[in-house]
């Protein structure tokens, strides 16, 4: 049985701003022109990209958005919760996770422009998935939530984004 720590020295993750550690595996060659994207891009985006994501027991990724879809993948360890507020309010959360019979998801689609956290389930030690992302990301289209901000926007979830934003 795999440790965190053990999957973190092997990929040679690092700290990802958010929460949790990452190492990128992907980044397509290729790229889209600015002019060829939606607006709410400021530059050229590679076609896609994928990351290592390890989140470990008693750490969370804060809530975050970014521009463009993001796919993940459930890879190895225990059960983690994805906490998604969309544009209208409206809370999901998404157990990724092996049990597919039980409900859980190997793969989940987050929208682009959707807040999003996630956490491992309580007595889960470390959950590493994988996230792909097209068109490809960029930290320009990164955005940390305010605690403050999001939770005046959304107050039905305030309790849940005090908990899950730095």
């Amino acid at each position: 049985m795999y440790r965190a720590i053990d999957l973190i020295n092997y990929y040679k993750l690092i700290p990802h701003p958010e929460g949790g550690y990452y190492k990128e595996t992907y980044r397509a060659v290729e790229s889209i022109a600015h002019n060829a994207l939606p607006g709410r891009f400021k530059g050229v985006r590679n076609f896609s990209t994928a990351i290592y994501f390890l989140l470990q027991e008693n750490n969370f990724s804060s809530f975050h958005r970014i521009q463009s879809d993001e796919c993940w993948h459930f890879y190895a360890g225990g059960r983690m919760l994805i906490h998604l507020i969309d544009a209208h309010g409206n809370l999901e959360t998404i157990k990724l996770g092996p049990d597919i019979l039980s409900g859980e998801r190997l793969q989940f689609v987050v929208p682009a422009g959707c807040w999003f956290a996630s956490e491992t389930m309580p007595a889960t030690s470390f959950s590493l998935v994988g996230c792909t992302v097209a068109p490809g990301f960029d930290f320009a289209d990164f955005e940390l939530a305010n605690a403050d901000e999001l939770s005046n926007q959304y107050p039905q979830h305030e309790v849940l984004i005090r908990r899950l934003t730095r």
